[in-house]
């Protein structure tokens, strides 16, 4: 499968068009169409935008091109949480309007000014609240590794599309793993950068009513390092790629303390087990972690027991305020209608009280954490659960089994720092197994120096 590097590269030398690039990935989409990455695709307005990329592109001499857009001509996707001007947003529900957008959001705009091209629009859960991507308004993202199972969410159709070959790299949004689950099911680089880090996540968002500090961010999605690297820097806006760079410089980093962990913030409410692949993987990290210098050690964080339901408090109060009348609300989904009752059914004392919770959670993990460089945690507990596996449980066991596959993502979003999960070894079924750097602030790049290090990148 061809890198974004790649891409890039025979673009500007004139070895492809971008017309080319686009239709490739087209053809990729429609063939592959089962798979369930895509819930739109609007081939008339990508193949334009590429026929005005290969004009610029011829417009230079070779020598010049370095000068042109980081990833002009680049297929690329978009969730559908995400408004792309020309792109109908649906949210993955049927109880909102489905609207054909006349504007970008920030990040597709920033997406945009990078030169890259959105060929569609990728399937999420209703609202983006789940870690799987199923809904009732479209089939359901699969994971290319075994079609049988879950893509992850809710990034999970952009990454099938990118784990399918049908684009190198994309821009995710995570607000409790979502682009972690799923780049750590399909075998991808899936970068959360920190809170803020990336600028267009903060235009014109206003503060949560509640006061708690953000917890969604965008953030790349793509099979290499280098690639994630190349997104992290085009989307932020900075033509030098500082930390693209910085990947050719990642066999220098050493010396780092890591401290090695699988305690969870669930454990108080459910039972929390690693499979023996998952354990595997985090050894084999270890491993190669010591030969690259680095200093590892077992690192036990004691976590508030208020944390479950602190968060799944907060987590569902953002479903109340959505304009819905109660014809839309008798189309949601189990899960979002069973989230709505409860948040609606909390007083507005435990929503403060919860807020409070998260906020001292933060603090203690933020403290407990800083005693490292870095905190190595496995990506996933278990292998991607089969597609419909989740609703079958109810919605309560729906939520359970979320927890428990991904028992140590949503902390890294309260605490509001950086993580990043790397494919580590396939397990004996042939699926990708791998584990989570979570980083301090500010620590983005040397994230990704690490994840080179585990890939031999």
């Amino acid at each position: 499968m061809t890198t974004a590097l790649e891409f890039r590269d025979k673009l500007r030398s004139g070895e492809l068009s971008a017309v080319e690039a686009v239709q490739h990935s087209l053809n990729s989409a429609s063939t592959q169409a089962s798979l369930g990455a895509f819930t739109e695709i609007q081939p008339e307005l990508a193949l334009a935008e590429a026929a005005n990329a290969d004009r610029m592109i011829a417009h230079l001499p070779a020598s010049e091109r370095h000068q042109l857009p980081p990833l002009l001509g680049l297929p690329t996707a978009h969730k559908d949480l995400v408004r792309v001007r020309g792109f109908t947003t649906r949210h993955g529900s049927a109880a909102v309007p489905h609207q054909v957008s006349s504007q970008d959001d920030p990040i597709a705009q920033a997406v945009r000014e990078s030169g890259a091209i959105c060929i569609g629009l990728t399937q999420v859960p209703e609202f983006g609240i789940a870690g799987y991507s199923e809904n009732l308004i479209a089939a359901p993202a699969r994971n290319p590794h075994n079609p049988s199972l879950t893509a992850g969410g809710s990034s999970g159709g952009t990454a099938t599309a990118i784990a399918s070959g049908t684009i190198s790299a994309a821009i995710g949004s995570d607000a409790g793993g979502s682009i972690r689950i799923p780049s750590a099911a399909c075998g991808l680089v899936g970068l959360k950068p920190g809170r803020a880090a990336i600028a267009a996540d903060t235009v014109g968002r206003p503060a949560d009513p509640l006061g708690v500090p953000s917890m969604a961010v965008s953030g790349p999605m793509a099979r290499t390092t280098r690639d994630a690297a190349l997104l992290f820097d085009a989307v932020r806006g900075l033509r030098d790629e500082p930390s693209l760079h910085a990947i050719d410089r990642a066999a220098e980093l050493g010396g780092l303390k890591i401290g090695v962990s699988t305690d969870s913030p669930f454990a108080s409410r459910m039972p929390i087990r690693f499979d023996t692949a998952a354990t595997q993987a985090l050894e084999a990290a270890i491993a190669a972690l010591a030969n690259s210098g680095h200093h590892l050690e077992a690192a036990t964080i004691r976590y508030d027991e208020e944390y479950p339901e602190a968060f799944t408090t907060v987590w569902t109060q953002s479903l109340a305020r959505i304009p819905l009348t109660p014809e839309a609300e008798a189309e949601l989904g189990e899960l979002a209608q069973w989230f709505l009752a409860s948040a609606r059914a909390t007083s507005p004392e435990k929503v403060a009280a919860s807020v409070a919770a998260i906020k001292r959670f933060a603090r203690s993990a933020s403290d407990q954490w800083a005693e490292y460089d870095v905190l190595l945690t496995p990506a996933l507990a278990f292998a991607p659960p089969e597609t419909g596996a989740f609703w079958a449980l109810g919605p309560e066991g729906d939520y359970r089994l979320q927890c428990e596959w991904a028992p140590q993502t949503s902390m890294v979003n309260v605490v509001g720092t950086p993580a990043l999960t790397v494919p580590i070894m396939n397990d004996a079924a042939g699926l990708p197994r791998g584990v989570q750097l979570i980083g301090r602030p500010g620590s983005e790049t040397q994230l990704l120096q690490l994840g080179a290090q585990l890939l031999g990148e």
